[in-house]
């Protein structure tokens, strides 16, 4: 009789099996343990400050493919009939479930009704500008701004922002003009500032953390005060090389990428520790201050992060709440990670969640509506 697998009375798969499937069983068990020990890590990741154990960020990049492994893992499992290593399997799903709406939250049904929402709502726009430069390096404030405009925010937190580009562009006076507060980084003058735009009137503002890692502004929403927190947290030191050379796949064919690998993990190594360091003032200057409050930024790190836990507490993910689908903010890693957030505090209910395209900058914008529940109807 041929086959890989013999049937028995109840026509159940037998254990008699090839030995091409009794290899394969072999080289999965071993993948299911690896992935078993990357996902137990996974869970404990957020929890730890990177000073302390450095390389736990790094597998929570890989969170979204760790958790998809276990998935295809656990289907294997069950048509092998070995429910022991399923079930296994089926359990880290359960727990992952936890954390997987940080990164996809499944479309429920589709409405091609236009929403509408009340005046009472607050539009949130954060985007890293990225100098208003392309990959190349070439300028393109223009087309940026015109972005900016069009979405029509009306709180608008740029990072990365550079005045003498914007300047250059006859959209900027107009920009300005639309938005009549406006709350700079220290030097007004920077080519990587951070930027508040408002249609609300400024009341005051400040910097939790120089040199622009995070300003923030009170602004006047109607009959109460929202204080807003533009922030931009160390960046991963991750050159645009670094992601060809990975997402070209150019290190299989590269006899020296052990030394290229260890120069990503070291960098990673070094910013992760300092963005934690980051993460951990800020939280307490927020902390600090009772007020109704919105977090914008590029925290340069994913949801599943020592920097994220910190940042969030106290607030909630906007994407968490309301998103959909699989949220992604920055070009370039397989378009995997989303490390752009917008969060709010309990009193502040987050009504839509988008990220708009793009182009030129590395990253993506994300846009909010959040609605003040004492002026709900």
């Amino acid at each position: 009789m041929n086959g890989d697998l013999y049937s028995d009375v109840t026509g159940r798969p037998s254990r008699r099996s090839s030995w091409a499937m009794r290899l394969a069983d072999a080289l999965l068990l071993l993948a299911t343990f690896c992935v078993a020990v990357a996902m137990t890590i996974v869970f404990i990741v957020p929890y730890v400050d990177p000073a302390r154990l450095w390389f736990l960020p790094l597998l929570g990049l890989a969170a979204p493919a760790i958790y998809v492994a276990a998935v295809v893992l656990a289907l294997y499992w069950i048509i092998r009939w070995r429910w022991g290593w399923a079930g296994l399997m089926l359990a880290f799903l359960l727990v992952g479930l936890f954390w997987m709406p940080l990164f996809w939250k499944p479309r429920l049904g589709r409405s091609y009704k236009p929403t509408t929402y009340a005046k009472s709502a607050v539009k949130v726009l954060s985007y890293n500008v990225r100098s208003f430069q392309d990959a190349a390096g070439g300028e393109c404030a223009d087309p940026m701004l015109q972005l900016i405009d069009s979405l029509n925010a009306d709180i608008v937190c740029l990072q990365e922002f550079s005045r003498h580009a914007a300047e250059r562009s006859p959209r900027y006076e107009a920009l300005t003009e639309k938005y009549g507060s406006a709350r700079f980084g220290l030097d007004e003058q920077a080519d990587f500032q951070l930027v508040i735009l408002s249609k609300y009137r400024i009341v005051r503002s400040g910097v939790v953390l120089a040199p622009e890692s995070s300003v923030w502004a009170d602004l006047a929403v109607g009959d109460d005060t929202v204080r807003v927190y533009n922030n931009h947290l160390l960046t991963t030191s991750i050159k645009a090389a670094d992601n060809d050379y990975i997402t070209n796949r150019d290190f299989i064919a590269d006899a020296d990428r052990e030394r290229k690998f260890r120069s990503i993990a070291w960098r990673l190594r070094v910013s992760g520790m300092q963005r934690a360091s980051q993460a951990d003032s800020i939280a307490e200057a927020m902390a600090s201050q009772r007020v109704r409050r919105i977090v914008c930024g590029d925290f340069n790190d994913t949801p599943v992060s020592y920097v994220y836990r910190t940042m969030v507490r106290g607030a909630k993910d906007a994407f968490a709440e309301v998103g959909q689908g699989y949220s992604h903010t920055y070009r370039g890693f397989f378009d995997m990670l989303r490390i752009d957030f917008i969060f709010g505090t309990p009193d502040l209910e987050a009504l839509s969640y988008e990220v708009p395209e793009a182009g030129c900058s590395d990253h993506l914008p994300v846009l909010v509506r959040f609605r003040p529940l004492e002026l709900q109807n």
